[in-house]
């Protein structure tokens, strides 16, 4: 016990435990805000039900990873151990939201019965976590680090990082001094207020200058407060098992996200073990997946997972209390309905900028970790990334306008320089196309052909089932076929090179042997 002293709360906690629970905060609030304004669910079953069974699933996440990293700090005797970070599955949100959801209740106006098909797809969901454990550790063995850090990278800069930097734009008068003191604090040697901790500095210079400015509403403190109320946790088994005969049709698209967060995980995981916290991945992934199962018997249509991050929480001196802490906050904040009004004191430019540290901590980890000859695999790995990013942006423009693309035409948009029709190829199944073109590239590189072929043809069997560069899951889609060709030629290629490389040292021999 002496050894793991001070491990269950450091200094750096407070700074982690600001972050992760504001990023959580803003994913439920998002999903609040989806379920209510977009679809337009009852409030009875989203502050009922959703709600605090969301809290309960990222809690008890966070439970495990606690335990996971006290008996890691115990077994190593290291007082730097830092917990993994815990949180909902962010893609899963929306996805389960626009595809699952709202055409379910648009269809049937039945609310309870869309609930139950959501709570079937959370299910299948973490089915896919919970079988995967067991390969989790051999497939990390088979995909080089610099691919899993490289695509994490993408995952950290466009998806954690990139829209809380335009927020930050939008407020520079509140996160500009945010984001330097994050640069004096974190980045830099000579931190300011050393002996206040950062995480709380700010914050509290964050909520102290929109106040000031006029930028938060007082309106909104009194609106937010309507939402107070305390709403335990029920059992909604019944509905899951109701659900089940209506959800096949629903269930594609799970598939890819599922596979998807399994990669997150395996991401993750692999960037706590260059950071040198070796957690067992299999227990991990079992402990996502049974907390969003249990998540899910309660209520909880979205599933749990590992947040990107960990080198950054690392980076600012966190051990293993700020991940329960967090999730034993968001539990609380779920049961009695208090995070609108967190968010109404404290503005959202002041909490954004730490999820832009956290962002550049991600894909610099990968820049320390890979060797120089393997460095265009970082940068072929973001491509995905950021094509999932313009096209998510296109879509939310094109909607916004009252319109979509088949209206407005992909010709029109090439010829103002908008590749509408690239973005959704190379932006759908971003997780899964950035890691196999990372495969592609790394054992092209290192010249390991049969490696590279595999991943070729592995490429083509996901592009036939519609999983990547489609918009929907299906088999042999027109549009998919071309990938699925082309993904084979590149097998070819790399088959026909192992073969002229195995029979050149024969050629040679047998040359040397006439001149002699």
């Amino acid at each position: 016990m002496d050894n793991v002293r001070g491990l269950l709360w450091k200094k750096g906690d407070w700074a982690a435990y600001f972050g992760l629970l504001a990023n959580n905060l803003t994913n439920l609030l998002t999903m609040i805000a989806l379920l209510l304004f977009v679809v337009g669910f009852p409030k009875e079953i989203v502050y009922g039900r959703v709600v605090p069974a969301f809290g309960l699933g990222i809690c008890l996440a966070s439970i495990c990873y606690f335990v996971f990293g006290y008996y890691l700090a115990k077994k190593t005797g290291r007082r730097d151990v830092t917990a993994l970070p815990s949180g909902p599955s962010a893609p899963s949100i929306f996805t389960v939201t626009f595809l699952v959801i709202l055409p379910v209740y648009l269809q049937t106006k039945n609310a309870e019965f869309a609930f139950q098909i959501a709570l079937v797809w959370c299910f299948f969901e973490a089915m896919i976590l919970v079988v995967g454990s067991f390969l989790g550790d051999t497939i990390r063995r088979m995909i080089p680090r610099t691919v899993l850090l490289s695509c994490l990278s993408g995952l950290g800069l466009l998806l954690l990082a990139m829209n809380p930097m335009l927020q930050s734009f939008e407020t520079p008068l509140v996160a500009f001094a945010v984001l330097i003191i994050i640069f004096l604090n974190w980045f830099g040697k000579s931190p300011l207020f050393a002996k206040i901790p950062t995480g709380f500095l700010l914050l509290a210079t964050g909520t102290a200058l929109a106040w000031i400015f006029g930028l938060q509403d007082p309106a909104a403190i009194a609106a937010a407060m309507q939402s107070f109320g305390f709403n335990p946790p029920s059992v909604h088994i019944d509905s899951l098992i109701q659900g089940i005969p209506h959800a096949l049709p629903y269930l594609a698209s799970a598939v890819p996200l599922g596979l998807a967060n399994y990669i997150f995980d395996l991401e993750n995981i692999e960037s706590a073990h260059a950071a040198g916290d070796e957690y067992n991945t299999r227990k991990v992934m079992l402990a996502n997946g049974i907390s969003s199962i249990i998540g899910c018997f309660c209520g909880n249509p979205y599933p749990v997972t590992v947040y990107v991050g960990h080198a950054g929480w690392k980076s600012l001196g966190a051990g293993i209390g700020y991940t329960v802490a967090t999730g034993l906050s968001m539990f609380i904040i779920s049961l009695f309905g208090l995070g609108a009004f967190l968010l109404a004191v404290i503005p959202v430019a002041a909490i954004v900028p730490i999820l832009v540290y956290i962002g550049i901590v991600t894909a610099n980890q990968v820049v320390r970790e890979t060797p120089k000859i393997e460095v265009p695999v970082i940068f072929i790995c973001l491509f995905p990334w950021i094509a999932n990013w313009a096209l998510t942006m296109a879509n939310n423009i094109l909607s916004a306008a009252g319109t979509t693309s088949k209206a407005v035409g992909a010709a029109a948009m090439a010829n103002k320089g908008v590749y509408y029709n690239g973005l959704v190829h190379l932006g759908n199944g971003a997780p899964l196309s950035s890691m196999v073109w990372g495969c592609i590239a790394i054992f092209a590189i290192t010249d390991k052909p049969l490696r590279a072929a595999i991943a070729g043809a592995t490429a083509s069997l996901l592009s036939l089932f519609g999983i990547i560069h489609a918009p929907t899951v299906g088999f042999a889609q027109a549009s998919s076929m071309q990938f699925v060709y082309a993904y084979l030629m590149i097998a070819a290629i790399f088959v026909g090179k192992y073969m002229i490389d195995r029979n050149a040292p024969k050629v040679q021999l047998q040359e040397s042997n006439v001149k002699a």
